[in-house]
């Protein structure tokens, strides 16, 4: 007589959520905005401090390492900078492996005239949500689930110098330098599926509609609207969300592809989406400090990302 197998079980990601908290984001973001990085400029020893904080989180997070290293050097004129890459393996399917990468940038302006610029929004809060879900990702494997594709977490440098680290890592794509370190294989181009930038996401100073602190801007993937809005059902998170910038067409078209690591990115010809909650009146300024986001709703902005994710891959 035949046994009867029960259903197998899909943990839910209410179980990933629960590991993240506005109090250590709040920690995570204030560490990173810590005088020991003096803002985080790219070349400086401040900046080299973040790219080892990083490494040693990707690393926590059960990361793999690519081509035996987690730092990526190029050069900045006469400096180095460093991409940070970590890599967590999707379900592996031989020859038809795809990957996602999510990236945001953890330079800043560093010191100008005596002042230290911390970089909270722009960009402590794109590298603390990026570190957040690959935290999330690893809790949801140590129950079980696991997902179609495999993701790529880049730190990238250089942002606030032409985004130079954007092109090393695109540039490393196209010429064939990143390899797959489980199967040795060459991920190309047309292997990736999407890159999704995390780039200023957490103040809740520039609302889309008056009396909404609570929001999250998606531009680009216009195929993946859907997912989003049903990411944002999940466990009623509920943000009040955006697909434009502010309703500007043309703004929404020239951030996409001429401003920041995004532009990099779909001017090489690769999907590209980027999340933010948008530049404020504290943007690259001295002001931009950890006391000035609103941790609560940053938690559920990266809750909805996440659950994005999970539906994407």
């Amino acid at each position: 007589m035949a046994q009867s197998t029960s259903p197998k079980m899909i943990p839910s990601g209410k179980n990933a959520e629960r590991i993240i908290s506005a109090e250590r984001l709040e920690q995570e973001v204030e560490f990173m905005c810590d005088t020991l990085f003096k803002g985080r400029a790219t070349g400086t020893s401040g900046a080299n401090e973040a790219a080892f904080w990083i490494a040693r989180r990707f690393r926590k997070a059960g990361l793999m390492k690519m081509g035996g290293k987690w730092s990526r050097s190029f050069s900045v004129g006469d400096k180095a900078g460093h991409n940070i890459i970590g890599f967590m393996p999707g379900k592996r399917q031989g020859l038809k492996e795809s990957y996602v990468i999510v990236t945001a940038h953890y330079d800043n302006l560093g010191k100008i005239a005596g002042s230290v610029y911390p970089g909270a929004d722009s960009n402590a809060s794109g590298v603390v949500a990026m570190i957040s879900i690959a935290d999330m990702f690893a809790r949801m494997k140590e129950l079980g689930r696991s997902y179609g594709k495999n993701i790529i977490f880049v730190a990238t440098d250089g942002r606030e110098r032409n985004s130079v680290g954007a092109e090393a890592l695109w540039n490393d794509v196209v010429s064939g330098r990143l390899k797959d370190p489980i199967s040795g294989e060459t991920i190309t181009p047309a292997k990736i599926q999407n890159v999704v930038v995390l780039d200023i996401l957490g103040s809740s100073m520039s609302p889309l509609h008056k009396g909404r602190k609570d929001y999250l801007i998606m531009l680009g993937g216009a195929g993946f609207k859907y997912q989003l809005q049903r990411a944002n059902d999940a466990d009623g998170l509920n943000l009040d969300l955006g697909f434009d910038y502010y309703g500007s067409e043309g703004f929404t078209e020239m951030f996409l592809s001429k401003i920041g690591d995004q532009g990099v990115f779909s001017r090489g010809g690769a999907p590209c989406v980027v999340f933010t909650s948008g530049i404020t009146m504290k943007t690259n300024k001295v002001e931009d400090d950890a006391l000035s986001l609103n941790y609560n709703v940053f938690k559920r902005r990266i809750f909805v990302i996440f659950h994005w994710l999970t539906k994407v891959l």
